[in-house]
């Protein structure tokens, strides 16, 4: 478990907040951070004061990595980049999450050590994470000012024949909105959002194409979304080309893995991120997965079991 919560003993008076980097090697704002959520108890209770003098018994919650052994496939001083595996957060959801990337991110490159872009959980591929502070702001910059070109692939429900490009407006949708599940759609009052795309390989006796997607926006969803637009849904998304009801059991964690495979033609979404392009400190950086991903295509149903949503057919 990442989040653990330990007994410490402070022999000598000190500030909170200056135990906390002493003991932890943590800078002054992220030993203030912890005290703040609550992490420092005392007596069973939650200091949320760092200026004051603690003594004595104390428990601490913080977040101590658990390594299962993902190392790095490429690194320098900087950064850090990992083939992330379908299913894995980049980043814990909650306390009580057991496993993230974040984990391999800080076992490997220490405390401040940090990812630096979204990932879907679902989606497996190159995830690239920061060594240090400074690197994490120059990196996550990059990523905002769109100088960092990414690549995917995915295997799309039916044929597709030629390259393609969708230029369609993505609007975040509102909390609590009930006519579908999606985070996400098409919409003028959307924010622009480009995709390039280009068929790789039919395989008729499974229905599904390999596709490289260019997405040269970075919205929510946005891949997803452009070829469901098409009526070619991923394989395996089940938010997308799905029904409410499935769609609902999805996120309410109740999806069998059958019936996931039957609705959505795996068990697994089959999006993966394939390539990173970027300059850095005046060199070139051209990064690639090292996972076959086409390799995939096994883990999708064959097409006359396969029951997508009749509405985008």
């Amino acid at each position: 478990m990442p989040f653990v919560k330990e007994k410490f003993f402070i022999q000598e008076e000190s500030l909170a907040f200056i135990y906390i980097m002493k003991k932890f090697n943590y800078t002054q704002g992220q030993s203030q951070r912890l005290i703040a959520r609550g992490r420092l108890i005392i007596d069973n209770q939650s200091m949320t004061k760092s200026n004051e003098k603690i003594q004595g018994e104390v428990e601490i919650v913080y977040f101590k990595p658990s390594s299962r052994g993902l190392n790095p496939i490429f690194h320098t001083p900087d950064f850090m980049l990992f083939d992330k595996p379908s299913g894995v957060l980049v980043h814990p959801k909650k306390m009580t999450t057991p496993y993230s990337m974040l984990d391999e991110v800080r076992s490997f490159g220490g405390q401040d050590a940090n990812g630096c872009h979204r990932i879907d959980m679902e989606t497996s591929g190159l995830f690239l994470s920061s060594k240090h502070k400074l690197a994490e702001k120059n990196i996550k910059m990059l990523f905002q000012e769109r100088e960092i070109q990414k690549s995917y692939l995915a295997w799309a429900d039916g044929e597709l024949r030629e390259d393609f490009v969708v230029d369609k407006p993505i609007l975040t949708l509102p909390n609590g909105y009930t006519k579908s599940k999606h985070k996400v759609a098409i919409s003028q009052d959307g924010k622009r959002a480009l995709t390039i795309f280009k068929p790789l390989y039919y395989d008729k006796e499974l229905d599904t194409t390999l596709v490289a997607c260019y997405p040269h926006t970075g919205r929510t969803h946005q891949i997803r979304l452009h070829l469901f637009h098409v009526k070619h849904p991923i394989i395996g998304d089940p938010i997308y080309g799905t029904d409410f009801d499935i769609s609902d059991e999805y996120l309410e964690d109740t999806l069998t893995i059958e019936k996931r495979k039957i609705y959505t033609g795996a068990k697994r979404l089959l999006l993966h991120a394939q390539s990173l392009r970027f300059e850095y400190k005046g060199n070139k950086y051209i990064l690639y997965s090292k996972e076959d991903f086409r390799g995939s295509k096994e883990l999708i149903e064959a097409p006359q079991n396969r029951k997508f949503n009749k509405r985008i057919k």
